[in-house]
């Protein structure tokens, strides 16, 4: 008998549990705030905010505001320095360190105890709960699994507690048992230098029975194109005759799709989508003919939607919006929402900067729509026009020149894993060193963007950003060309498809 066979019965109670998702969406949610309130009423925010009061949803919104990173921050850093009892019960002892804001180079969310278990494991359980209910010939358990990871660092150096990637949290605290299924080993899936953990991963993995692989695309594919110079092999199938599964997420699998059917050839892989952040675990791919996900309601997260005005793409206005949160019951399908969390991490109605559009309500299932912000994120690097801004003016200061109109937008992977970020440019003065500009600009926004700098680090995954001069007026032909010539129109300064600046390029030519 197989070992999937046997393992299957783990997951049956979990896959009837999840049926609830069809039927009580509303009374999940409900359940999951009551719980959240009633754990952290005596901590620090809980009594800024009233939460001993707290009745219902209606009474939630009225004492506590809308939050972003900035205005959570202070409490967070004291979490850091070891303070108890802040934004959730007892000492929270790890955080992940993601993407800046405007005015930081990064964010440390912090992930507790409680989140850890009933948020991001949680999820990761589910995965697995799910592809086995919809794959009953599955040998999943009958071999190994590749899951990729980060690395992590002492927290402030106080004992006990780190600060690193999720995944690399995820790892350090993963159940021993798992360890036993998985590969890489666990010294070498939290090495920082991804070109020597890249390197060892492969030759760990590569006489190894895999199964499963888990991680997001862009890091993953560069890991098996590594494995690929190594063993000589075309189809990574040839290297691993089992492999069923690829669990993705983190960025948008479409731009990888191609490369990863070209490189496994089996008919019978199946690619499964997860909608992971290090704010939390939110959604799963339970069809594999539909794209969409299902939204999890009965984690530690408690979910509210801000609507977004149709086609806008700006970060929605904090002063003076008349847009409110809506609850999960609030929200119709087809239209944008920014979501919105309050999780056992201590997030409070965090706004976390993706964008969300409902294809159903009955179950609740959605796409990710975007972001609150114009940004690029092909490749998990996180660039948002702050950024942008920040460097232009930096490399334009060094040089003397001056930029009148740009955009950017990624160059997906080629067969060698190679990629890097397009920058079309009009000068108002033209820098006399171009090379030196397009030099200081990158090594910029690897200063003020830690997750750019992670892919930028030794031309491994992200190469250099790649800088094509504009003629005079071509961004204002454009724009006159969509009719959009003037007014409050705007030339789309960071965009996470090539569409705009395809259209741009052949009208430079």
């Amino acid at each position: 008998m197989s070992v999937t066979k046997i393992v299957r019965k783990v997951f049956e109670p979990r896959q009837r549990e999840l049926e609830k998702h069809f039927t009580q969406g509303k009374a999940l949610q409900e359940a999951v705030l009551g719980h959240l309130i009633a754990k952290a009423k005596d901590t620090e925010y809980g009594r800024n905010h009233a939460f001993a009061s707290i009745k219902g949803y209606d009474d939630f919104i009225k004492h506590n505001p809308v939050n972003t990173y900035e205005e959570l921050k202070n409490s967070i850093d004291r979490m850091r320095h070891g303070e108890t009892d802040i934004l959730w019960p007892g000492r929270v002892k790890w955080y992940a360190k993601s993407s800046g804001t405007t005015n930081d180079k990064s964010k440390f969310i912090p992930v507790s105890q409680d989140g850890l278990q009933k948020i991001h494991y949680a999820g990761g359980f589910d995965s697995v709960a799910m592809y086995l209910q919809n794959n009953p010939k599955s040998r999943l358990f009958d071999g190994r699994a590749l899951i990729l990871g980060g690395s992590h660092a002492p927290n402030y150096n106080l004992k006990d507690s780190l600060v690193g990637d999720l995944s690399a949290i995820l790892i350090e605290n993963i159940n021993p048992l798992a360890n036993l299924v998985r590969v890489p080993k666990k010294q070498t899936a939290l090495l920082s230098d991804f070109e020597i953990k890249r390197d060892r991963i492969a030759r760990e993995a590569m006489n190894k029975n895999v199964t499963n692989i888990s991680g997001v695309p862009s890091w993953m594919l560069s890991v098996l194109s590594r494995m690929m110079e190594i063993t000589g092999k075309t189809h990574l199938e040839e290297v691993w005759p089992n492999i069923e599964v690829f669990f993705h997420g983190g960025v948008a699998f479409t731009p990888y799709r191609k490369q990863y059917e070209e490189l496994i050839t089996s008919p019978n892989m199946h690619y499964m989508e997860t909608y992971n952040a290090s704010e939390g675990f939110f959604g799963l791919q339970n069809d594999p003919t539909d794209k969409s996900m299902l939204l999890m309601l009965d984690y530690d997260v408690f979910y509210e939607f801000i609507p977004m005005e149709s086609g806008i793409a700006n970060p929605r206005q904090h002063t003076g919006t008349t847009q409110q949160p809506v609850p999960l019951w609030g929200v119709e399908t087809g239209k944008n929402y920014a979501m919105v969390i309050s999780t056992s991490c201590g997030l409070w109605r965090y706004e976390i900067g993706d964008t969300i559009q409902f294809t159903s309500t009955n179950p609740y299932k959605f796409i990710i729509s975007g972001r609150t912000k114009h940004f690029i994120n092909a490749f998990g690097e996180e660039l948002i026009v702050d950024n942008a801004e920040k460097g232009l003016a930096y490399a334009c200061e060094i040089t003397g020149a001056e930029v009148s109109e740009y955009t950017a937008a990624p160059v997906f992977m080629d067969q060698n894993a190679k990629c890097r970020h397009q920058w079309l440019i009009e000068f108002k003065k033209r820098p006399a060193d171009l090379q030196l500009f397009s030099d200081l600009l990158d090594a910029h926004l690897q200063e003020i963007n830690s997750d750019y700098e992670a892919k930028r680090y030794k031309d491994i995954t992200l190469q250099h950003l790649e800088i094509i001069e504009a003629r005079e007026n071509l961004f204002n032909d454009w724009l006159k060309l969509k009719g959009k010539l003037g007014g409050q129109h705007k030339v789309p300064r960071l965009s996470n498809s090539r569409e705009h600046i395809e259209q741009l390029l052949k009208l430079n030519s």
